[in-house]
């Protein structure tokens, strides 16, 4: 049972945001593009937080998060994109998905860590 799933195409990010957080104590799922997040987190309900990428092949970050309020019906999942995107127009988009919070990369997991840590009730 996970407390945060990771979702980004990138193995190297992947890899660097969970690794960091299983250090921190944190108990880390992983996921290689949206529909396999919206899997993972269908079949975990012990997620509390995902952590996203937005642009990914099958299916990219903010549709994901639209289907898990929508399709999913889970309000209660905070929702943190991690991208290089900048975009007002994808962040309006996020915004109305409720996603909860915007990092452009690289990922700089001390200044986050509190937080992260606070979204999943630690």
């Amino acid at each position: 049972m996970a407390q945060i799933l990771v979702v980004d195409d990138s193995s190297t990010v992947r890899a660097e945001v969970g690794d960091f957080l299983k250090k921190n104590g944190l108990d880390v799922a992983l996921a290689v593009d949206g529909r396999d997040g919206l899997a993972k987190l269908k079949g975990d309900p012990a997620i509390k937080l995902v952590v996203s990428d937005v642009n990914m092949p099958n299916m990219d970050g903010l549709t994901m998060a639209e289907k898990i309020r929508s399709e999913l019906g889970n309000a209660s999942v905070n929702i943190i994109m991690l991208t290089t995107e900048n975009s007002p127009i994808m962040k309006e988009r996020g915004k109305a998905a409720g996603i909860k919070g915007w990092i452009v990369k690289p990922f700089k997991g001390e200044a986050v860590l509190p937080t992260f840590k606070k979204l999943v009730g630690v």
